[in-house]
């Protein structure tokens, strides 16, 4: 939860994130969770009920995958899923490494989702990197 909070830090009003996706709070996205009963500016109190409740699917998903990773492993893939989606964690190299428990080559991996609409994104960059020494410690 809290390196989620640290990546994407707060806004209290809609914004559009790198790509363009209706954003609010923590990383809340509209377009996938809609937002037509939120009303802005929102507290950081909301903010984080919003990420909460966002939180509980890609916690499913990676429980789903790989219920055996420890809970740095499993934080720093929630927050891989987090902002990748299910389906992306489902088709990576990333997941084949942890599956096969080749726990240095799936760090190594967090490295390569950089990218949104076709740019290599600083923002990204370091929310990667930090995903990946969670991911070691």
């Amino acid at each position: 939860f809290i390196i989620l909070q640290h990546n994407r830090g707060f806004r209290a009003n809609f914004y559009g994130d790198p790509v363009g996706i209706r954003t609010i709070g923590y990383g809340h996205n509209c377009n996938a969770q809609g937002c037509s009963t939120i009303h802005a500016p929102i507290t950081k109190a909301q903010g984080e009920a919003l990420l909460h409740q966002d939180l509980v699917q890609f916690q499913n998903c990676v429980e789903a995958q790989v219920p055996f990773v420890n809970d740095n492993q499993f934080a720093a893939l929630v927050s891989f899923t987090f902002n990748l989606g299910c389906g992306n964690l489902q088709s990576s190299t990333l997941l084949k490494d942890v599956k096969a428990k080749n726990y240095a080559a799936a760090a190594n991996e967090f490295g390569k989702w950089v990218y949104a609409g076709g740019h290599k994104l600083p923002g990204l960059v370091t929310r990667r990197a930090r995903e990946r020494a969670l991911f070691l410690a």
